[in-house]
């Protein structure tokens, strides 16, 4: 005997495509909203002039290039000594597909 509703199935996965469409778009427009706590930021401003090839940062922003690095930060510092990486694999690595 036929169903009263044949295309249950269909309508269903229609309106779950539907609702997930509707999350997606309202999560999506909450994380856009500004914060409502914090500060502004005047050295981003549009009308502040952007800084030239002779302008520097300040004192306390600059790298001091003579200073000896941490024996805690030497082993990050230390050069790649190993086989270069590369996207494809060995000929002989790839596995054969049954």
């Amino acid at each position: 005997m036929a169903t009263n509703r044949p295309n249950f199935a269909l309508y269903a996965a229609a309106g779950g495509v539907l609702a997930g469409a509707v999350g997606v778009a309202l999560w999506s427009g909450l994380s856009r909203r500004s914060p409502a706590d914090g500060h502004a930021a005047p050295d981003l401003a549009a009308d502040k002039p952007h800084p030239g090839p002779d302008d520097r940062a300040p004192e306390h922003f600059r790298p001091n290039p003579t200073a000896t690095v941490p024996p805690e930060d030497r082993e990050a510092l230390r050069p790649a000594t190993g086989r270069s990486p590369t996207l494809v694999e060995d000929r002989g690595a790839v596995r054969s597909l049954p």
